[in-house]
């Protein structure tokens, strides 16, 4: 069975085909700039090779056409027709409180997910129009909605609400969401399978780290909390965003600043984070590079990114009552070996205990904790596809 895997954004659209009877991937590749001058598909090729296919995309619909007709193209093609295509599952980012799994995206679901869009504004559209796409081009074929926010539904509600009057939470479902769900529910499943324990019984929490970043707490798992809020604004200290700031402090800014809503939407989402504090970059590896050359704003910025982790690792142990695995994942949790073991440092008192040795490791599973230590910390490249698709699979054979 073949399922196509669709990663729908403003502006661009991600795909990977997996072959799920033998879980693996048999072409992958994205689009980028649609609607703007230059666009084009990048793809990989199955020795590893990249081919850029340039081509004039103005919308989502004839990117996504353009992706199923490299499928099956005689150069490039993974497959001879489309007619192989068993499934299409979606990255959907905002299901508010109406989705707390993945689901059969009938019309009914879609416009459940239509009313959340002013949660996720620039989401949500981009994530129905891949849907749209593929129903004017395979009108057959079933797709699936994976929602990043539906593993964080298990949240109790002291978790998720803000301490804000009740009834804008009833009026406008002002709450907490969190989101790279898709993420946080591969890895922690991924990593009980990689340590061959279950996850009932055992206190978990994974650290997402990129250009975007996340922490949860979990339980026999099941979410119990996490570091981003109705937006993804909230929590850990990213790329461009803020994270955490006193909403006093926004107020303030805004007034010095003579900034209306849109003007600080744009100043904490896009140009905060470690491009706020360093100045020169967003990217992690030119971050490490300015460190190592003795930049003292890089070094500050280096320093609140990788405390404002260890600040979310030491709530979410308390908040558990404990912690039996720590796992990073992400961009930067998967490769960057001085992060994980900044952040574990000084976590002694709770029972973790990184070698150093282990901890050289990028893009591979593998506990990187020493063999005394109570906590195991452990590296598991997140693979939100491969959840996607596996979630497709299992409703349809429901």
């Amino acid at each position: 069975m073949k399922v196509l895997v669709l990663n729908c954004g403003s502006s661009s659209i991600k795909y990977k085909l997996f072959d799920m009877d033998h879980k693996e991937v048999i072409a992958q590749g994205g689009i980028e700039k649609i609607g703007l001058k230059g666009s084009f598909l990048k793809l990989t090729l199955p020795d590893g090779e990249k081919k850029i296919l340039e081509k004039d995309i103005p919308e989502h619909t004839v990117g996504v056409e353009f992706i199923l007709n490299t499928l099956i193209s005689s150069e490039y093609g993974a497959i001879k027709s489309l007619d192989e295509i068993n499934a299409v599952g979606h990255r959907m980012v905002h299901g508010g409180e109406k989705f707390s799994e993945s689901v059969l995206l009938t019309q009914e679901v879609l416009d459940a997910f239509t009313a959340c869009n002013d949660l996720a504004p620039l989401h949500n559209p981009a994530n129905l129009k891949g849907v749209n796409a593929v129903s004017a081009i395979l009108p057959d074929v079933p797709q699936i909605g994976v929602f990043d926010t539906a593993f964080h539904q298990t949240m109790p509600d002291y978790a998720y609400m803000y301490a804000v009057p009740y009834e804008l939470y009833e009026k406008y479902g002002v709450r907490r969401y969190g989101f790279h769900g898709t993420s946080h529910r591969y890895v922690s499943k991924r990593v009980c399978e990689f340590l061959g324990v279950q996850p009932e019984g055992k206190k978990i929490i994974t650290c997402h780290i990129g250009n975007g970043g996340s922490v949860s707490a979990i339980k026999d798992g099941k979410c119990m909390d996490t570091s981003m809020g109705l937006t993804p604004l909230e929590g850990l200290m990213m790329g461009t965003r803020s994270g955490d700031i006193d909403a006093g402090a926004v107020t303030f800014i805004m007034d010095k600043e003579n900034l209306d809503a849109n003007g600080v939407s744009n100043l904490l989402n896009k140009k905060s984070g470690v491009m706020g504090i360093f100045g020169e970059s967003s990217d992690m590896r030119d971050l490490e590079n300015a460190v190592a050359a003795g930049n003292p704003r890089a070094i500050l910025a280096e320093k609140m990114y990788f405390y404002r982790i260890k600040k979310y690792v030491g709530a979410y142990a308390a908040a558990l009552g404990g912690v039996d695995i720590i796992v990073f994942t992400g961009g930067v949790g998967e490769n960057q070996c001085n992060c994980r073991s900044e952040v574990c440092e000084g976590l002694g008192f709770m029972g973790v205990k990184v070698d150093l040795e282990k901890n050289k490791v990028r893009g591979e599973e593998a506990v990187i904790s020493t063999d005394d230590s109570k906590v195991k910390v452990v590296v598991i490249p997140t693979d939100e596809e491969l959840m996607i698709a596996s979630d497709t699979m299992a409703i349809l054979s429901k």
